[in-house]
């Protein structure tokens, strides 16, 4: 009654000519939630009330399924507007994770709705219509739905909104690609993604770039990334930064390690090093032991994992890592199917909510895992405020143990020996994994300074606290902007 009481009361203020859209929650993902045939009902009435459009969204706060995270399908919930649209004529609108135009595409051919809704897409580049229009989806920097500098500052603090992969997001006033009164020769070396954006908007500007990079590819970390089931959308990334590196006539020099005297012989006019990091050994007695790895090694499969698993530290990286090697089966984030099992999510019946009743499935590696920090504290803290739940929710799901308070104190062929909140453990494992920090890697740095170049720092060399991609590329973005 209270939606029909408002549509009701807006048309009579605004008249029949002006455009009426009303959203509702088509599957709102809650225990005892809205059953189908209420959702056709209200749908109905609103329309019968004299609403031009319906917009169609899908969960609320409180719903303990994730519906606008990377690890959520592209398009996966459009099957439920289509559903709804075939019992109304008003146009309806369908949203969530439809990223680019194909996407949209195929939303629209298959009939799911009349009209697409695209929001964090176009805070990663705003001229994603225009370029999805004249056939340049190879140049569409792609949201990757990280929600790290969009969603995460909304909801984490007076935080500035912007974008991770597009840091002038809401910036537009302050920071300004204009083109360079002054071409500069300018060499970049490390393809990371701080190097990356630093070597697109240089030589947006006009400048003369030319990367370096000791690898047989673009992308440093980000290469990794891309590996962890749930993050395949780094792909995009890579695709975009390929795509840009060539329209601006970035010279790349890929599999070539440079030192300090050629990049001084070459006379470029300005050194950006962009070197990123090394992953932090801990000192803990025996941490050359066989079982021991990196997680480099762990996520790139260079090196076998057993089924007894210790991740040491508990950040970002070592929940990635706590997926990769808990994980089975196709990934979620692909695969609309796996994800409704995953989830609970039963499409096809719609029960109340879409999950009353409803047993999640989830695949898991048959292993035994501890996700494990030196903190007391819970873990997790440091995760997105609006993704981080989702990766603990999976995990506990999959029967990961995680422990805080954990003193190292040694490692050999029994194990792992700690102390957790004091009191001796040894966890008997096969596989250890190091996921305890990263240092930055600045040898040729400090190799430039000893020859009298006067280079920059950027990204990961300039600050390995925390892998941090937001950062690296607005640092690197703002520099280049200014150059």
């Amino acid at each position: 009654r209270f939606a029909l009481e408002v549509v009701r009361r807006v048309r009579a203020a605004v008249g029949r000519e002006f455009i009426l859209i009303f959203r509702i929650a088509a599957m709102d993902m809650l225990e005892g939630g809205m059953a189908w045939h209420e959702v056709v009902s209200l749908a109905q009435a609103l329309e019968q009330d004299g609403v031009d459009i319906i917009s169609t969204h899908f969960c609320w706060h409180e719903s303990p399924v994730p519906t606008i995270a990377t690890m959520v399908p592209r398009a996966a919930f459009t099957q439920v507007t289509g559903r709804l649209r075939r019992e109304l004529t008003v146009p309806l609108i369908t949203s969530n994770r439809i990223n680019m135009p194909d996407v949209a595409e195929a939303v629209l051919s298959r009939g799911d709705a009349d009209l697409v809704s695209l929001a964090r897409p176009m805070l990663a580049d705003p001229e994603w219509t225009k370029k999805a229009a004249q056939g340049l989806e190879s140049e569409i920097n792609t949201c990757i739905a990280c929600n790290q500098a969009c969603l995460d500052h909304t909801f984490g603090g007076h935080k500035q909104v912007s974008c991770l992969v597009n840091p002038r997001a809401c910036n537009e006033t302050e920071l300004h690609y204009t083109p360079t009164p002054r071409p500069k020769r300018i060499a970049v070396v490390g393809a990371g993604p701080a190097g990356l954006a630093f070597s697109v908007v240089a030589a947006e500007r006009g400048h003369e770039v030319t990367l370096f990079e000791a690898s047989g590819e673009i992308g440093g970390q980000f290469n990794v990334a891309k590996r962890v089931p749930g993050k395949e959308e780094f792909f995009e990334t890579l695709r975009y930064y390929d795509a840009m590196l060539k329209k601006h006539q970035v010279t790349v020099k890929l599999n070539t390690r440079v030192d300090a005297q050629s990049l001084r012989e070459q006379g470029f006019e300005e050194v950006i090093i962009a070197t990123g990091i090394r992953p932090r050994v801990p000192d803990i007695p025996g941490v050359d032991h066989p079982s021991v790895m990196g997680y480099i090694d762990a996520v790139l499969g260079q090196k076998p994992i057993g089924n007894k698993v210790a991740i040491l530290g508990a950040g970002g990286i070592g929940f990635d890592v706590a997926e990769v090697v808990s994980h089975a089966g196709p990934s979620a984030s692909t695969n609309i199917e796996a994800f409704a099992r995953e989830w609970g999510i039963d499409f096809v019946n719609h029960p109340r909510g879409g999950v009353t009743g409803v047993t999640p499935v989830i695949e898991c590696a048959p292993r035994s895992i501890y996700l494990m920090q030196r903190k007391p504290d819970a873990l997790g803290k440091t995760l997105g405020k609006t993704t981080g739940w989702t990766h603990k929710a999976t995990l506990k799901k999959r029967g990961v143990s995680m422990i805080s308070g954990v003193q190292y104190v040694g490692i050999d062929d029994d194990g792992l020996h700690t102390l957790v909140n004091g009191e001796p453990r040894t966890f008997e494992v096969d596989t250890i994994i190091l996921c305890t920090g990263q240092e930055p890697l600045r040898d040729l740095f400090e190799g430039l300074k000893a020859v009298g170049v006067n280079a920059k720092l950027i990204g990961g060399a300039h600050e390995a606290a925390e892998l941090d991609a937001k950062r690296a590329i607005d640092e690197a973005s703002r520099l280049a902007a200014v150059i």
